[in-house]
């Protein structure tokens, strides 16, 4: 993508010298690479492999944001966030977001919109995540939480939840950047602009 400013050359790739399979699950995996460096030894690079994912901003027909109140293991605490979640094998990335928001928030949208995409940790794992907003979000159905989600649903002001973005108030990275391509995509940062 070149809007703003362009890209530069690519550089080009290490050798991969040997790659070694360490660990594998239904979750994720590791992997041991050795590289060539351009002085003729050998480095180690472990990579994490994770399946692509999906989050979604949850846009209510008041115009609220649907958020999360969620607990995670990893790090013991409680936080708010918008819906997101793996993609199933094949599965269309639109696809997964209409499931994700479903599953989580019991929400089906009148229509979903691609905003972005990232890497979130591309120096360990080529692990992608695809960014939507659904739109006119309305009751879609039952929950369905995996055993190890802990999670209510809130229906939350727009504006209280651009407040709390632009004070640092979200943690989770998924989060922060959905939200903030949600509220600055080129539309809705001109409306923003209009209403000021």
């Amino acid at each position: 993508m070149s809007a703003g400013f362009p890209d530069l050359p690519a550089f080009p790739p290490f050798p991969l010298e040997e790659s070694q399979r360490i660990y594998d699950s239904p979750w994720c995996g590791l992997r041991r690479d050795l590289l060539r460096l351009p002085s003729g030894e050998l480095q180690e690079y472990h990579v994490i492999e994770i399946t692509p994912a999906v989050c979604v901003v949850p846009v209510l027909r008041d115009g609220s944001l649907a958020m999360l109140w969620q607990h995670r293991h990893p790090h013991g605490r409680t936080h708010w966030e918008i819906p997101a979640g793996r993609m199933h094998a094949g599965e269309d990335p639109a696809d997964a977001a209409r499931r994700e928001l479903r599953e989580e928030t019991g929400l089906a949208p009148e229509r979903i919109e691609r905003l972005a995409g990232f890497y979130p940790t591309n120096g360990i794992s080529a692990h992608y995540a695809h960014v939507f907003v659904a739109h006119g979000c309305k009751p879609g159905g039952a929950q369905e939480l995996d055993v190890t989600e802990r999670l209510s649903v809130h229906a939350v002001p727009e504006a209280a939840v651009r407040a709390r973005l632009l004070a640092g108030g979200f943690e989770d990275a998924f989060t922060s950047l959905g939200l903030f391509y949600y509220f600055f995509s080129a539309p809705r940062a001109g409306a923003a602009a209009t209403a000021r």
